[in-house]
This record gives C-alpha cells, sequence and structure tokens, in this order.
C-alpha cells in the first residue's frame, strides 16, 4: 500500500491501529523512517517480513529516490519468489517524479487530504481526542483541549489563504495536536488545578508546534495565536474568532463543558459561515483565494489550447505572435545601457554608499538587458531558418507565445510575480530611474522608488553606513527606522535632511489611515494600498526594540512573500497583535500575472 503524503495527514498512525487490532504491532511490525544509513536497515527488515509474513511501513521513501530502484527490485523478486502470506508492505511519501513508475504500478495507492473548511478541520481535531478518557478529565482542561484544537484547525486552515497567513507549508498533524494535548493535560494535573498559562504557550507556541515552524514570521503568527486563545477568560465562554469587533454576526464563543459528542452538535451550530475572519484575517483574503485559484484555472486552460488554433480561426499563428512580441521587446529594451566607466570616472572622488548602489544596479541591468537582446536575436535568426532551433530557444519561444517569464531572464531578474508584458513595462520603469542616476551621478533621486531596485537591502545599508560614517557610530548597532509622511512624491521638492525619502510600497492586509497615521482595516475589495512617501534614516536599534504602540511590518519583495524578505519596517498601529493575524506587510512590487 502506497500512502501518498498530503499537509496534515499521518497515515502510519491509523497503520499502527490496525496491526494492534490485527495482533502484529507488538513482535511482527516493523517502522523505519528512511533518511542517510536507514536503506540496509529496511532492506534487513523487509528480508524479515518477508519470510517471517511480518508488516514493514517504510516512511517518506522520497527522501532517497535512487535507492527506490533497489526496491522495486526487491519487491518483484519477492513476488517471483513467493512470499508469506501475512507479509505486508506500507510505503509513505511525497508526490515527487524521481519516484520508480513500476513501483507506483504494483501498489494500492491511497491518499488522505485534510478537510476543507475551519468546520470540518475543527471537527476532525476534535476527534483526534478519546472519548472514554474526555469524561474523566476535569473541566478546565476540557475548556482548554477544545481552545487547543481550535488553534489546531486555524493553523492547518490559514494554509488556504497563501502566504497572507502562512509563508510557509507545515507538516503539522494530529500528532502534534495529541502531544500538546498530553502536555496541557499533566501540566494542569500536576499543579494541583492551577493553569500555568505562559508554561503552556512556551511549550506549544515554541517546542510542540513552533519546532515546525523554520521562518520568524510564521512563529510570531503561532505565539499571538496562543496568547489570544491561552488566557483565564478562556474559562468564560470567551470568544475564539480573534478580533472580529467590526464583524458582529461572525462568532463563536468557547463551548460551556459539554459531553463528548455534543460538541460535534455545537460546531455545527455555531459556525454557520466560513470566512477568514475566524483567523483574524481580512474578508479581503477570500478574494484573493479566489483569484489566484480563477488565475490558475484560465492558465491551465490557455496552456491546454492546441497551438495552431489561433491561425485556423483566422488570427496570428504562433510563430508571428511570437515574432511580434520578440520586435515589441527589443525596441523597448535595446536603447537601455549604462557605461560604467564613464559613471565611475565621474565619482571618483565623491564615491560613496549611495553611488556604490547605484553602479550595481546598473551593472545588474546591464547584464539583464544583454541576455535579453542576445537570445532574442538568436531566436529572431532560429525563425528565420538562419540557425537550428536548440531546446533552449524552444523554450524563450513557448514563454514569449504563453506570456511568460523566460527561465533564462529570471535567473538573472529580480524577484517578481508578473507576466511577461507587465514584466517588460516594469523593466522600462526601472531602467529610467538608472538613467536618472546615470546622467548625474553625485545626485540621489530626490524621492527613490526602492521597488525599483534589483537590492534594496544594499540601499538600506547605504543609509546605516552614511549615518555611521558621519556619526562614528558602529554599522550594527543601527536600525534603518522608517517615518511615514503625509508627503506624495509629487510633494517631495527637495532631498531628506536625515536619510532618504522612498516610495514604491504598497500595504497588504491592511490600509494606511492618513487622518491617523497609523494602520487601518482594509476597504472592501481593495487588495492593496499605495503608501506616501517613507522617509528611511538611522537610528540606534536599542531605541526602537521595545517601542509601544508600533507594528514590526515584514517588508517583502512580492506577494509571494516568503524568500522574498527584506526587512522590518516600523508602522504606527492601535494593535500589533491584530496586524500579526491579518498578515499585514509591506509589498514591493505587488504586480501579478
Amino acid at each position: 500500500i502506497f500512502f501518498i503524503l498530503s499537509p496534515g495527514a499521518d497515515p502510519v498512525s491509523s497503520v499502527e491501529v490496525l496491526a494492534r487490532r490485527k495482533g502484529m504491532y507488538e513482535e511482527r511490525f516493523h517502522r523505519v523512517a528512511l533518511g542517510q544509513g536507514q536503506d540496509i536497515v529496511a532492506m534487513n527488515r523487509l528480508e524479515m517480513g518477508h519470510k517471517e509474513g511480518h508488516w514493514v511501513v517504510l516512511e517518506n521513501i522520497h527522501l532517497m529516490p535512487r535507492w527506490t530502484h533497489a526496491l522495486e527490485k526487491k519487491l518483484e523478486d519477492y513476488a517471483a519468489e513467493g512470499s508469506h502470506e501475512d507479509f505486508r508492505v506500507f510505503l509513505s511519501a511525497e508526490p515527487s517524479k524521481q519516484l520508480p513508475v513500476g513501483l507506483m504500478e504494483r501498489s494500492i495507492k491511497h491518499t488522505n487530504e485534510p478537510p476543507s473548511g475551519l468546520k470540518a478541520n475543527l471537527k476532525r481535531a476534535f476527534a483526534s481526542y478519546d472519548r472514554d478518557e474526555w469524561e474523566f478529565k476535569d473541566s478546565k482542561v476540557k475548556n482548554l483541549l477544545f481552545a487547543l484544537a481550535f488553534f489546531h484547525a486555524a493553523f492547518l486552515e490559514r494554509a488556504r489563504f497563501g502566504a497572507k497567513a502562512i509563508n510557509r507549508q507545515y507538516p503539522i498533524g494530529p500528532g502534534d495536536l495529541l502531544d500538546s494535548a498530553t502536555v496541557l493535560s499533566n501540566y494542569i494535573t500536576e499543579g494541583g488545578g492551577k493553569i500555568p498559562f505562559p508554561t503552556l504557550k512556551y511549550l506549544i507556541g515554541e517546542i510542540l508546534y513552533g519546532g515546525h515552524l523554520t521562518d520568524d514570521r510564521d512563529r510570531h503568527m503561532c505565539k499571538t495565536y496562543l496568547n489570544h486563545l491561552l488566557r483565564p477568560e478562556l474559562l468564560d465562554q470567551m470568544e475564539l474568532y480573534p478580533f472580529n469587533e467590526s464583524y458582529p454576526d461572525l462568532t463563536f464563543p468557547s463551548p460551556p463543558v459539554l459531553a463528548y459528542n455534543e460538541y460535534f452538535a455545537y460546531i455545527d451550530q455555531t459556525i454557520t459561515v466560513e470566512s477568514p475572519v475566524a483567523f483574524g484575517l481580512h474578508p479581503n483574503a477570500e478574494i484573493g483565494v479566489k483569484t489566484k485559484e480563477s488565475d490558475g484555472l484560465f492558465r491551465a486552460i490557455l496552456e491546454l489550447q492546441p497551438r495552431s488554433s489561433g491561425a485556423a480561426a483566422g488570427g496570428q499563428s504562433p510563430q508571428d505572435r511570437v515574432e511580434a512580441t520578440l520586435e515589441s521587446i527589443l525596441d523597448t529594451v535595446k536603447s537601455i545601457n549604462y557605461n560604467l566607466e564613464e559613471i565611475m570616472a565621474a565619482v571618483v572622488d565623491e564615491r560613496g554608499p549611495y553611488q556604490n548602489v547605484f553602479l550595481q544596479e546598473c551593472d545588474r541591468m546591464n547584464q539583464l538587458v544583454h541576455e535579453i537582446v542576445k537570445s532574442l536575436n538568436e531566436l529572431n535568426l532560429g525563425l528565420a531558418g538562419e540557425l537550428q532551433m536548440s531546446a533552449r530557444m524552444e523554450e524563450l519561444f513557448q514563454a514569449l507565445y504563453m506570456g511568460r517569464l523566460p527561465a533564462s531572464w529570471a535567473k538573472l531578474s529580480y524577484p517578481t510575480l508578473r507576466g511577461l508584458g507587465s514584466w517588460i513595462e516594469d523593466l522600462a520603469l526601472r531602467a529610467q530611474q538608472l538613467q536618472a542616476f546615470a546622467d548625474d551621478p553625485l545626485t540621489i533621486p530626490t524621492v527613490v522608488n526602492i521597488s525599483y531596485l534589483f537590492n534594496p537591502q544594499s540601499f538600506l545599508t547605504a543609509v546605516l553606513q552614511v549615518s555611521a560614517q558621519r556619526n562614528s557610530l558602529p554599522l550594527d548597532s543601527l536600525f534603518a527606522y522608517t517615518e511615514v509622511t503625509r508627503k506624495q512624491v509629487s510633494d517631495v521638492d527637495a532631498p531628506a535632511r536625515d536619510g532618504v525619502y522612498v516610495t514604491g510600497m504598497v500595504l497588504d492586509g491592511a490600509r494606511w489611515d492618513m487622518k491617523t497615521m497609523c494602520i487601518a482595516e482594509s476597504l472592501p475589495r481593495q487588495m492593496y494600498d499605495p503608501m506616501p512617501v517613507i522617509q528611511v534614516r538611522a537610528v540606534l536599534a536599542e531605541k526602537v526594540e521595545n517601542e509601544a504602540g508600533v507594528y514590526r511590518c515584514p517588508v517583502y519583495y512580492t506577494a509571494m512573500r516568503g524568500p522574498t524578505y527584506v526587512c522590518d519596517a516600523v508602522l504606527k498601529t492601535k494593535s500589533a497583535a491584530k496586524d500579526t493575524l491579518a498578515g499585514v506587510a509591506l509589498i514591493l512590487d505587488a504586480g501579478e500575472g
């Protein structure tokens, strides 16, 4: 039996339950987690099981793709030789193209997708608790265990909303819930009924669940959730939906102490509408999910269309379409070129951190444009029959036809989610900012569009370097502090006296209120809110470490978030915890598709 793993699923525990029921678990059950050196152990267990009729569970075989070919051969030998009638093999792996087809064909495939929706996830999480043990638990423990099941279900369901809700996918499963429940019950029982909330929050948020979380922002979100749920008010039918004051119709109070089966009825009766509000997100998050699903569907349909359909219908043939795109791109980028030697000669006596950054930006733009022009000229010759079409040229042809950014360009490009047409327009705007610098390299733009930089981190570091040199301070003692102004770009007519003015950021998950000058809830159907001009200046890090009334807002290059992290910005707010659960972030390049 081949278990195809999915997030939140734990098929091996079900196999263990079945093994106990069949009397196999004590002496005739073997469980091997594949990894370095475990292939020998696995083969020994298989040989024993083949001869003596044992059950053998091999977990995560996708981690050793080469060894799976030896596994396939061994199972074929067993089938030809004839195994003990009780011999069973259970395999588990994540979806992978490296697994042998023959191994898949001879297996019974099984997958267990986690349920969709908070209601289904919560019922499944609560069902993990043992019915017989439940009736003997203290009422305080029951309240806490229900809140823990809600936390588990909410954590899993947040993943549906993508990077806005959680930066990465994690293998959170029923085992984590049950381990946390055991720790919680033991601490309260041994403490004589006293609930050590800080200890429980640390153990669950930092170790049991937090141990899976490799992203600092995800770990902070997890701890913020637990701060909301694990508090004394929980024992008095506290509201479980965080920060839902603006949505009085969307509510889910903690239930009173009930019989085991009555909790399922309570969940059905109370959760009537599935909404992002249940997770602390704005309702706009649902729009983002549906838009992404629709884009994926239509993109798949487009890729399945026959390449000659346009010509048959009287439109352009694929080659005509690609040739037109090719010429348009060449017309846009062929004039982009920066003479680095001339620029360096102009700043030789006054070359500072800002000049270094812009020189690096010009160099990277030159490399990117060179690759674009070179690859397009090669493809042009190939389409004209003067060169043989290579695999690289075929890939470029397909990308231009489908309106995607070619892989060879993406390697030299900045992070982006844009389609080809939008990307070219954006590239031209970036080139304009660099040209302004090339024309007068001693003068930095009055307002720098930081989203137009390949490496915005280096520009922020330059701000710190200038301040460190001016004030004779160590660089690592400074922090790039962001102060939102009331100005738009057209209102700025002089450089900042301290630091620099930057623009190009949009707020995702919230909006900026110009009246109160702090973060506020998003308006309906407004996915992003453009920020006014922001002043970035260097301050001592110790001064902002524990500053009250601010939210350390993560800045990402694209809406993909995660690996495109740039820095933290300091924004004034009424509730940093609310902004954390809402996934509020600043995005440099929000363009998609």
